[in-house]
């Protein structure tokens, strides 16, 4: 193994070699370091917290999962730990302790957010100020160190460096599969001798080794805090030409003595692990680099990374489409009724309770409910895509699209975690080094499609272009990529035009099969995130649009107004797909009403859905919630029951009216413009933390108008070609 020495903290282009053979590792348990046990008593500041640290991907969080039970996010890629996660793990000997998961650092040496963090919680100065979140500047009482046994030389820097440091340490060797597969051979006992420490193989995924770590842990616990290493010399010759003094300025000075003390480490890793290791058979590249090559190349790669994408949305609307309408019919009908029938026998048939209950939670929640087949078959796909490494490359698909707005490669990490939620994405800019790069993937953010809006896509285009709903959600996602892009250069040329970009570097993840009780865990985890925010945000969201739409509005005619394509002012009585009474007297159809002519020339002048535009400013998930609700309200007012339609039908029969005849244009205009406004208030807190009130104001300002043109040009550009 070769080991590259440069600064901590900086990065190198690597290669990757596999190496493939049938080696049996020397030793397979856990060795003890040797050292004395003082039975020293355990703070409740010190003893009682553990903190997992390691380089990125080498299955930290997947650790904490197996030693708490939680459902930390995971995925087989670097950076999906940015935040410090807590949890409370039981030891052998019953005492409970605190978990700290810790984001990934490859050393002491900080160049982003989340590894300063790492580096304060590990090793905090006094030279630091103090911090407010509560988290560091609290010693652990032990550190598990996390390496990966098949990249030995990658990790044992930052074991380097903790063990300078007077802190209790275990090591936890991960991947001992993978380097068994590669031909790698690792003698546990001379890697524990080599370094110092107690040396534990575990598997978190199987759940191996928990038990021995757990006891590795107690016995560092009732240890002594254990005599530092000194700090390495530099080698002879690094100094200097030829060993000679430096005649430079301190700074410079300083810096080249840095690079003698990296040098040393190094020279101690490449040591440890020659110490440590036994490689069997040649190395060579073996069939998952071929792939790689395949998947990663400028040609075939983008190709492949549409196709997955492509596939994935195939198979989320086609495969739940079945479990989703019968949920939708059990619930219109039965469920429904049900509801009805309670109410009533409490004598509260006709009353407001009834209106509340059935027209306003069981109308939204129940409908957000049908959705629950589509959530859980796009988590599990985009789960099986992370677990198998497969997400990792297609940030070197795109790290070209990147550069070209000026970001790095690895911005397309926290963009992908924003099609799944934006909130976490924002967080997860902090692994970007450079701050006008966190500063403009921040605002690029919100325009990542995450799974809330997925509801609506999944409706509108079910119910606008039947078949051809997979297709359409599809390109939404590909316009998502495309806005991302755009507004980038946009900000770039105008905002930001300081940001410079810079080649990625990235730690390829090895490809795995995905661990069915992995896959299991993290979609039900997403799930079960989604149906809680869901479920809170619409029961707010159902009441306060129940209550605006049962307070009339002052001066109201009691028509509903809606404007169509052509600038008309149609109105109506009772027609299906625009009700009669009830909702368009209130406050929520004025201030619905009001934003309409905005979008008249976008095709969907309707105040149903310019009146879930407003409630989508809060959350994207209450926005199929409001929709049923006001249907429904109209629907009882009007004496039509069931025979108003499906929510699906209505939604058609209001973008044919609204646009003059054009629905599938309209259509498509709104799914834009739903893609490309503001994200939800939950959003905007993080991008304000994150990055300002200034900055998240022009973010929205953007949005907004990017979201309108779009709209607009899509319906017109759709009229025509009709």
């Amino acid at each position: 193994m070769t080991v590259a020495a440069v600064l901590p903290g900086r990065r190198t282009r690597t290669r990757t070699v596999v190496t493939r053979g049938c080696c049996r590792d020397a030793s397979t348990g856990a060795v003890r370091a040797e050292g004395s046990r003082t039975g020293a008593s355990r703070g409740p500041g010190d003893g009682r917290t553990v903190a997992l640290v390691g380089a990125p991907n080498v299955g930290k969080s997947t650790l904490f999962n197996a030693l708490t039970g939680a459902r930390r996010s995971v995925g087989n890629w670097p950076g999906t730990t940015v935040e410090v996660g807590r949890g409370s793990w039981r030891l052998p000997d019953g005492e409970r302790v605190t978990v700290l998961d810790l984001p990934g650092a490859v050393s002491l040496d900080p160049v982003s957010p989340d590894e300063e963090l790492t580096r304060d919680l590990v090793a905090p100065a006094v030279d630091r100020p103090a911090p407010s979140d509560g988290v560091r500047g609290r010693v652990p009482g032990a550190v598990v160190l996390v390496v990966d046994a098949a990249d030995l030389g990658r990790g044992l820097y930052l074991v380097r460096q903790v063990r300078e440091l007077p802190q209790r340490v275990v090591l936890a060797l991960s991947m001992m599969d993978v380097a068994r597969r590669r031909g790698r051979a690792v003698d546990v006992a001379a890697l524990s001798a080599a370094v110092g420490v107690p040396v534990v193989p575990v598997d978190p995924r199987r759940r191996d080794g928990l038990a021995r770590l757990g006891e590795a842990v107690t016995d560092a616990l009732d240890s002594a805090a254990p005599v530092p290493l000194p700090p390495p010399q530099p080698l002879p010759g690094t100094g200097g030409p030829a060993g000679e003094p430096v005649d430079e300025p301190v700074a410079v000075a300083e810096q080249i003595d840095e690079l003698g003390v990296a040098e040393a480490r190094f020279a101690w890793v490449a040591d440890v692990v020659a110490a440590s290791t036994r490689q069997c058979g040649e190395a060579g590249r073996g069939r998952a680099d071929r792939i790689d090559r395949l998947l990663t190349s400028p040609v075939i790669g983008p190709l492949v990374f549409l196709a997955v994408m492509w596939g994935v949305f195939q198979v989320t609307t086609r495969l739940a489409a079945p479990v989703q309408e019968w949920l939708s019919t059990a619930l219109a009908g039965p469920v429904d009724d049900g509801a009805r029938a309670a109410v009533g026998a409490f004598g509260l048939r006709g009353s407001l309770v009834e209106g509340l209950l059935v027209d306003g939670l069981v109308a939204g929640v129940g409908t957000v409910l049908t959705f629950v087949p589509v959530m859980a078959v796009m988590f599990l796909t985009l789960a099986v895509l992370e677990d198998s490494g497969y997400l990792a490359r297609a940030a070197v698909v795109t790290d070209r699209l990147m550069r070209s707005v000026g970001l790095p490669g690895r911005a397309f990490l926290p963009l992908v975690v924003g099609f799944g939620c934006n909130v976490p994405a924002v967080s997860a800019t902090r692994v970007l080094p450079d701050a006008r790069h966190r500063l403009l993937t921040t605002l690029l953010v919100p325009l990542t499609s995450c799974s809330a809006r997925l509801t609506v896509y999944v409706l509108v285009a079910t119910a606008v272009f039947g078949d051809a709903a997979g297709n359409v959600v599809f390109g939404l996602y590909v316009l998502s990529v495309l806005l991302v892009v755009g507004v980038g250069l946009l900000l770039r040329s105008t905002l930001l035009r300081v940001v410079g970009d810079e080649p990625l570097v990235i730690d390829l993840p090895r490809f795995q099969a995905p661990a069915p009780r992995i896959l299991l865990s993290v979609t039900w985890g997403r799930l079960a995130d989604f149906l809680r925010t869901a479920g809170g945000v619409i029961v707010l969201a159902v009441t306060a649009v129940w209550l605006l739409s049962a307070v009339p509005a002052p001066g109201s005619s009691g028509e509903d107004r809606t404007v169509t394509a052509g600038g008309a002012a149609a109105t109506s009585t009772g027609s299906p797909g625009s009700g009669s009474t009830g909702v368009e007297g209130s406050a929520y159809h004025a201030l619905a009403s009001a934003s309409a002519p905005v979008f008249e020339p976008a095709g969907f002048g309707d105040w149903h859905l310019t009146g879930t535009l407003l409630v989508g400013f809060v959350a994207k998930e209450a926005v199929v919630s409001s929709w049923a609700q006001t249907y429904s309200v109209q629907e009882e007012a009007a004496g039509q029951g069931a025979a108003g339609g499906a929510l699906g039908e209505r939604l058609r029969a209001d973008l044919d009216r609204s646009s003059g005849g054009h629905p599938v244009p309209a259509a498509l205009a709104f799914l834009a413009f739903f893609l490309a406004y503001t994200p939800c208030a939950a959003t905007l807190a993080a991008q304000r933390r994150e990055i300002g009130g200034r900055w998240t104001a022009v973010g929205v300002g953007v949005q907004l108008g990017v979201a309108w043109l779009l709209a607009v040009v899509v319906f017109q550009v759709g009229r025509l070609v009709a």
